[in-house]
């Protein structure tokens, strides 16, 4: 009975929704409110709705009802109920509805803080949001619906259960907030997309659309961090990042949301870029829904399994519309949109932020190309051509490495014009010690991309903490205040900007966990009972082997003793070789998984992954990798959450004007 009702659940919010647009256009063409009400009420409708048939099909999945075809496929009785859960966004229908469940709840949000504001912007914006709910709700009504029954003629016993890399914690966690990213950006987009439509000219809305983004911004690179963390921890190649098209896809939208939040400031400052502002947020809404089209369409696969699926050619229709009609929207409203102000200097921070946007874009289109590349090969050529980390390494890192540098200049440039004698003040300490670190870090041994990124990581923290130390000791002159007291109020008055320059310390803690990789260790070898191994200066003794049965699956436990060159123990490892589904008389239905271990330092990790096991000779193979200062991206991680946090945290006096 439930999934009836989960059906029907769908079904009727896209009727609603359907309604629920009509009405919303009568008013726009009639300007009777009453039309505008019932609209927003069925909009409040096809949301709840959404959301009802959401929590059916989490019940479902928890109870283990292997009559619906998705349960069967993604969770059985030995599934732990928290990955029973997590299987809601585990497939393709069921990540789908997942996807318009968290738009119905950010639908629900905006309803209800902008129920009395943007009167004549409402209409549209709803009928963005619902446009977007009904091609989802189309999907996975008509294409791939999750509560679809099993189709067999006996009962099923057991599922097949959830792919073991997913039963993980951080998995459990990185799609939704990935997903909240992905979806959020709608909100904005809409918002745009009415804007232009109506003619809107007013900053309060571009205040709102900022903090709409930078929360959506947050939780997508959250998402993209939480993945890396999970690569890292569960997949045993002791990377975080591989140029992978599904670890593309979230990036692409990242890095146009990144611009669009920078370029948006000088829209609200100084009421300008709003033609790049208006680009940027609807391609970082079209990317989202690409990137959702890369990763569900079967197209990454193989050509041939995106014809075969009708997913493909619907989800690739949608985007090809949302580019047309964007940019039909955006030539027609050039002439409007164009600003009387101009960017005066090039030493101008307007300046700075304007090439922000163009190498933020162009590292896009390169990951874009990249990605895309593969499969129109295949499909032009009829052979597929791989393109892999090298290729993107090469075209990305010297931008990475620009972007990186822009992040130390763009807070030292002044707004309109920074002079002669101002710019050589303000770069002159930074650039210094910059070239002192050069030096030194090339007297070390360093050479390369190696010198050219912790030397710029040198100069872009000195010029953040060049930035706070002026405007702590104006503070001080000023007020009386002490350096803390200064500091803080200073940080509250001003929390757009010095919330930003913490994500920008972040950045660089990121740039030198990434240059840490240039002096990664791995190999590669068998161990019995006692034998010894070493990697660099670190040596590695097996010293046990054991078995365990657990309810889920079957493990060989290795421990690991690591001791340094000197013979002190500096831990032990507990790699495991895990065996799910090990009770299936069905071979080929038990599936092996190494769960590795890793000690962390801050000065690298110790990584180590069990292999395999030849249990006849009692020899366990390991994969040892030593990785200097990983550390250093989660921790950088941390700091572009806190900065963002400080940013978004309102003051009193947008309290009151909200």
């Amino acid at each position: 009975m439930t999934p009836v009702l989960g059906s029907v659940s769908l079904s009727l919010a896209t009727g609603f929704g359907i309604l629920s647009v009509i009405l919303l256009s009568l008013y726009i063409r009639s300007g009777d409110y009453r039309l505008f009400l019932a609209g927003r009420r069925m909009a409040i409708i096809v949301s709840a709705l959404v959301i009802i048939a959401t929590l059916l099909l989490v019940k479902e999945l928890i109870t283990s009802n292997f009559d619906v075809d998705y349960v069967a496929h993604y969770t059985s009785i030995e599934t732990p109920t928290i990955y029973k859960f997590t299987a809601l966004w585990a497939g393709q229908s069921g990540s789908l509805l997942f996807w318009v469940f968290i738009l119905s709840i950010y639908s629900l949000i905006m309803i209800f803080q902008n129920r009395n504001r943007y009167h004549r912007m409402m209409p549209w914006v709803l009928c963005v949001i619902l446009t977007v709910q009904l091609f989802f709700l189309i999907l996975t009504n008509f294409i791939t619906n999750p509560f679809e029954p099993t189709n067999a003629d006996f009962v099923i016993a057991n599922g097949l259960g959830l792919n073991p890399l997913l039963q993980n914690l951080t998995m459990a966690i990185h799609p939704p907030v990935l997903y909240l990213g992905f979806v959020g950006f709608t909100i904005p987009f809409a918002f745009t997309f009415a804007a232009l439509l109506t003619n809107e000219k007013g900053s309060l809305w571009v205040r709102s659309i900022r903090r709409w983004s930078l929360v959506t911004w947050l939780a997508l690179s959250c998402g993209i961090i939480l993945g890396g963390w999970w690569a890292y921890q569960e997949l045993g190649w002791g990377g975080y990042w591989a140029w992978d098209p599904v670890e593309n896809a979230s990036f692409m939208p990242w890095l146009t949301g990144t611009a669009f939040l920078h370029s948006i400031i000088i829209q609200e400052k100084k009421n300008m870029l709003r033609v790049w502002n208006t680009i940027l947020i609807m391609l970082t809404f079209a990317l989202t829904i690409f990137g959702t089209f890369l990763t569900r369409s079967g197209v990454m696969s193989s050509v041939h399994s995106f014809t075969e699926s009708p997913l493909g050619p619907i989800f690739l229709a949608f985007v090809a519309i949302i580019v047309t009609v964007c940019a039909i929207l955006v030539f027609q409203g050039l002439p409007k949109m164009k600003s009387d102000k101009h960017i005066e200097s090039l030493t101008s921070r307007e300046s700075g932020f304007l090439f922000n946007n163009v190498v933020f874009v162009t590292m896009c289109f390169a990951v874009f190309w990249g990605t895309i590349f593969p499969v129109i090969s295949e499909a032009v050529r009829g052979t597929k051509i791989t393109v892999g980390p090298p290729f993107f390494n090469q075209v990305n890192v010297p931008i990475g490495l620009l972007l990186l540098m822009l992040t130390g200049v763009g807070p030292l440039l002044a707004w309109r014009r920074t002079s002669r004698s101002n710019f050589i003040k303000y770069f002159s300490i930074p650039v210094g010690l910059a070239l002192i670190a050069a030096i030194v870090f090339l007297l070390f041994g360093f050479r390369g991309y190696v010198v050219i990124s912790l030397t710029l990581s040198v100069f872009v923290v000195v010029a953040i903490i060049t930035e706070f130390k002026r405007g702590i000791q104006a503070r001080v002159n000023r007020f009386g205040e002490s350096s803390f007291v200064a500091f803080r109020t200073m940080v509250r008055k001003n929390r757009s900007r010095y919330g930003g320059y913490f994500v920008h310390l972040g950045i660089v803690l990121m740039f030198i966990g990434f240059t840490g990789q240039a002096f990664n260790l791995k190999k590669e070898f068998g161990l019995g009972i006692n034998d010894r191994e070493h990697v660099g200066d670190i040596n590695f003794e097996l010293k046990q082997l054991r078995e365990e049965e657990r309810p889920n699956h079957f493990a060989w436990i290795a421990e690991l003793l690591v001791t340094g060159k000197d013979g002190n123990s500096i831990t032990t490892l507990l790699p495991e070789k895990r065996i799910y589904f090990h009770r299936d008389p069905n071979p080929d239905r038990r599936q092996p998984h190494s769960e590795l271990d890793i000690h962390t330092t801050l000065k690298g990790d110790i990584y180590s992954v069990f292999s395999s096991i030849d249990t006849d000779n009692g020899i366990a193979f390991f994969q040892i990798m030593i990785n200097p200062l990983v550390q250093f991206v989660w921790y950088g991680g941390y700091m572009l959450v806190l900065g963002t946090l400080i940013a978004l945290w309102p003051s009193k006096r947008e309290k009151l004007l909200t």
